[in-house]
């Protein structure tokens, strides 16, 4: 198909990506430690009052310790194609269990650490790990569950292991007992540290290629029923090689990456960790997000790159010690699981002078598919154009062989060699979701001529007005425009008359105060009137992922059972 979008492109951007012969997701970090042996690949800080000391990592040290635990895995009786579920929050034990289980042949399955018992019970079962790595802390939790699962192995590591030894005996003093990481293992289970101290060094010999499965990646894809995205070694290449195309200043090991964003979603996982390990960057750890010690770090490693979304953005900007700190090393931002407000934008640039620009990626896409040019032509509200080796249409959602065009509202269907292969054990939804190689993403979207991309909404998120179909985001940006507001979102409620109405609800900036009628009156003015907000709710928080994309699910189950109360 033409694609008329890459004359948007950067310059020094490729219409294709040439993907290495025989490359695997393995061959990445083998790539950098081989180029920047020295070069530090994590950074680990632990605050100390007003300091930070940081654990450090190089390449040569990374590479080593992954090909060390592969080895122990091996040893163990992991064999190619054996699952293994890794239970971590950002540090250097989840990037050493990622690429030891991949050099070990294994698929990996990242878990969310906030999972609860039965979540963890039922995505172990779902896919069938026998081998379970995690934190000290959440080992617990995996052996309440373990004998309702097949898993015969768990290995369990400790926090402070990769922390600056001052830091790390500190911890052992102070917090080690408190924050719930010291534990006793069973003695049929396995420690992380001393496997590494008794394995070898040498690379596995394991053949991997491209077409095997590296990754099965949970995600509510389409339906929001849990299930695992089975993506291969290729998939996860080609994109990681999409997004180096893409960042077009970023230096082969020169940058730096604040890395925030959890890796085991898979936007932390490509675009902070993947994609700085192809570069041969140095990543600044965060288990847990705290901006005192984000600030710290910012003025001790000068991070250039922060990937991120648009809840993080909004915490540094509303800080009131952001002004105490210099931002201006941040220079390459790409927002994505959220619309990016246009307010947010302009705030975050002016602290950085850097440039943050809005993506867009599904899991069941490894996951970036489009993105506004860093450095190029950007269009307020886009999402950007497609990257690299991608196809991107808009088609009819009743019919998703039927192409929509220019300018047209449908769903929009991606192509490319980052698209999944299917859902782990359920061939229908995979049907459904993939149709001729084209992912059907779920998402109402339109392209304008120069192919540059607009979410218009999530398809399920639609509001019916008495007819009118209303997509929320329509009526966020309007409130994001309010000098009060902070954050906001909209969800449909049930209404006698008009099937549904909007709802929204807002959280004001600090110190700021605001009635209810006072902000229906200023979306009266901004908006037709079947779109101004019949109720608004003050929050202090929004329920949030992780990640920090909105869970607007979780509001419309709390209007109906308020309703049926």
């Amino acid at each position: 198909m033409d694609r008329l979008w890459q004359k948007m492109y950067e310059s020094g951007v490729p219409g294709d990506i040439a993907y290495p012969e025989g490359m695997v997701v393995t061959d990445i970090l083998e790539r950098a430690a081989a180029r920047f042996p020295n070069n530090p690949a994590t950074i680990f800080p632990a605050a100390l009052g007003s300091r930070l000391l940081a654990g450090r990592l190089t390449y040569r040290d990374l590479d080593t310790a992954a090909n060390r635990f592969a080895n122990a895995l091996i040893q163990l009786g992991v064999q190619k194609g054996d699952r293994v579920a890794l239970l971590f929050p950002n540090s250097p034990q989840f990037v050493i269990a990622y690429f030891g289980a991949l050099k070990a042949g294994a698929v990996v399955i990242a878990f969310n650490p906030v999972y609860t018992d039965h979540e963890i019970e039922r995505q172990l079962n779902d896919c069938g790990a026998e081998t379970v790595i995690t934190m000290t802390k959440w080992y617990p939790a995996i052996k309440k569950v373990q004998a309702n699962t097949r898993v015969t192995r768990v290995i369990a590591t400790n926090i402070k292991d990769y922390f600056h030894p001052l830091a790390s005996l500190l911890f052992t003093l102070a917090k080690e007992e408190k924050e719930g990481f010291r534990v006793q293992l069973d003695p049929k289970d396995y420690s992380f540290k001393l496997m590494l101290q008794r394995s070898s060094d040498a690379k596995p010999n394991v053949k991997i290629s491209p077409d095997d499965i590296a990754l099965l990646q949970y995600t509510g894809g389409t339906t929001g029923v849990p299930k695992g995205a089975v993506l291969t070694h290729r998939n996860l290449v080609a994109n990681c090689l999409q997004c180096v195309a893409w960042f077009t200043g970023a230096q082969d090991g020169k940058e730096v990456t604040l890395c925030i964003i959890p890796f085991f979603h898979m936007y932390g996982m490509m675009v902070a960790m993947l994609l700085t390990i192809a570069k041969a960057g140095a990543m600044i750890l965060f288990p847990r997000f705290e901006i005192a010690q984000a600030f710290m770090a910012i003025d001790a490693y000068k991070p250039t790159i922060f990937p991120g979304v648009p809840a993080l953005y909004i915490g540094f900007i509303n800080n009131p010690d952001v002004h105490k700190h210099d931002l201006r090393s941040i220079k390459a931002c790409l927002s994505g699981a959220a619309p990016l407000p246009q307010e947010v934008q302009t705030g975050f640039e002016m602290l950085t002078q850097g440039r943050l620009v809005e993506g867009y990626g599904m899991t069941e896409s490894s996951p970036l598919t489009h993105a506004n040019p860093l450095h190029g032509e950007r269009r307020a509200g886009s999402i950007g154009v497609p990257v690299p080796s991608t196809d991107a249409r808009i088609v009819d959602p009743e019919n998703p062989d039927t192409v929509m065009p220019s300018g047209a509202v449908g769903e929009l269907a991606i192509k490319g060699p980052q698209v999944f292969q299917g859902y782990w054990n359920r061939p229908e939804e995979s049907v459904n979701t993939l149709r001729n190689g084209w992912l059907i993403t779920g998402d109402i979207a339109r392209m304008d001529d120069d192919g540059f991309f607009y979410i218009v909404e999530r398809k399920k998120d639609m509001i019916i007005i008495g007819g009118y179909k209303v997509f929320p985001r329509d009526i966020e940006e309007e409130l994001f425009k309010h000098p009060k507001i902070q954050e906001a979102t909209v969800i449909g409620v049930p209404h006698p008359k008009m099937g549904e109405v909007p709802k929204a609800f807002v959280v004001l900036k600090t110190g700021a105060k605001a009635t209810e009628q006072e902000l229906i009156d200023y979306m009266a003015q901004n908006v037709a009137d079947y779109k101004v907000p019949r109720q608004i709710e003050f929050r202090e928080a929004l329920p949030k992922t992780l990640i920090g994309k909105v869970l607007k699910r979780q509001l419309v189950e709390e209007e109906k059972a308020k309703a049926k109360a």
